[in-house]
């Protein structure tokens, strides 16, 4: 991180610039949108050539699940298919279902959904906002919000800071998909991204919850599958355990923990879950035609769990089609 130091005393070329939910209502000013049930709000459209450098938000709702049901979608230069499409809590961090449901006040009816506080360095969900400076560079951004639910977001807040820049056409563009299977399948890993093209891998975040003690390791015994990174047909990465891919070791026995590139969110040994991340920023996996990223259940993918993802890479477009988010795996 020294490097981000070295260059504060230089002067900068561009010019900084912010979007945020402020906008007048009548006379008066106000902070927030809402967005209605089953409903999508356009965050910004930027004209480049940029470089989104941070964005940050806050919602409430009545949903105490808004943080899965709310998706956050991102469009580069013109294309009709997002490179991001992440339900909100589990792209910054508060995923699944397993955090605590905080309300905003006393006498207000209106909550946080179910909130994990924390920090790293791309990411994090710090005392009510979720915030990310992962870099992302366009000619064209389009960002917009899906509420998924039923019950309406009540309280929507954002700030977007980016810079104009020359020229982005040598910069690969920022992409995250969210998968999902409630039931991994004996016999065959769980599948956290496949990608096409030419770019480089970034980041996970993976969340597991098991429904049954293993015979031998017990109920957390998913965490004996491997994680393997695949790049262009050869293994690039392939760890020894899941927990020691999140740099961790013994089923993460001295419990939870964040840190700037890795962390564990929730280790409930009781009901068998499992919420941690790693970036590869010291250590991307660049890769020219293809990335596989999968993990397995159990040593041989025995351990039927429940097993959700964010998958962050960087890569140039167009990038294959991934499957969109079906509405029945957000509850």
């Amino acid at each position: 991180m020294g490097y981000m130091f070295l260059d504060l005393p230089r002067l900068k070329k561009y010019r900084m610039k912010y979007i945020s939910s402020t906008h007048k209502v009548g006379e008066k000013h106000q902070d927030f949108y809402n967005v209605p049930a089953k409903n999508e709000y356009t965050i910004a459209e930027i004209e480049g050539p940029g470089i989104i450098v941070s964005l940050w938000m806050a919602l409430g709702s009545r949903d105490k699940n808004i943080l899965r049901k709310a998706v956050l979608r991102i469009y580069w230069d013109y294309e009709t298919t997002p490179s991001v499409e992440v339900p909100v809590g589990d792209f910054f961090g508060s995923a699944g279902n397993v955090g605590e449901y905080i309300h905003l006040g006393q006498n207000i009816p209106i909550g946080l959904g179910r909130y994990i506080h924390f920090w790293s360095l791309p990411i994090g969900c710090t005392s009510g906002g979720y915030y990310t400076y992962f870099p992302m560079p366009f000619n064209k951004a389009l960002l917009k919000l899906v509420n998924m639910g039923d019950i309406d977001i009540d309280l929507l807040y954002y700030m977007i800071g980016y810079i104009h820049t020359e020229n982005v056409d040598d910069m690969a563009r920022f992409h995250a998909i969210w998968r999902r299977e409630k039931y991994t399948k004996v016999g065959e890993p769980y599948t956290i991204l496949i990608a096409k093209g030419r770019g480089h891998y970034v980041g996970t975040l993976l969340t597991m919850e098991g429904y049954e003690k293993h015979k031998v390791f017990g109920g957390l015994g998913f965490l004996e599958g491997n994680m393997e990174i695949i790049s262009d047909g050869e293994l690039a990465y392939g760890s020894t355990g899941t927990e020691d891919y999140f740099l961790s070791g013994w089923y993460f026995i001295k419990g939870t923990f964040n840190a700037p590139f890795h962390g564990l969110l929730v280790k409930d040994s009781e009901n068998f879950r499992i919420v941690a991340y790693r970036f590869h920023i010291p250590d991307p996996i660049p890769f020219e035609r293809e990335l596989i990223v999968r993990i397995h259940h159990g040593e041989w993918d025995e351990v039927s769990a429940d097993y959700s993802s964010v998958a962050y890479w960087y890569q140039l477009e167009p990038h294959y089609e991934f499957t969109k988010i079906d509405p029945l795996l957000l509850t």
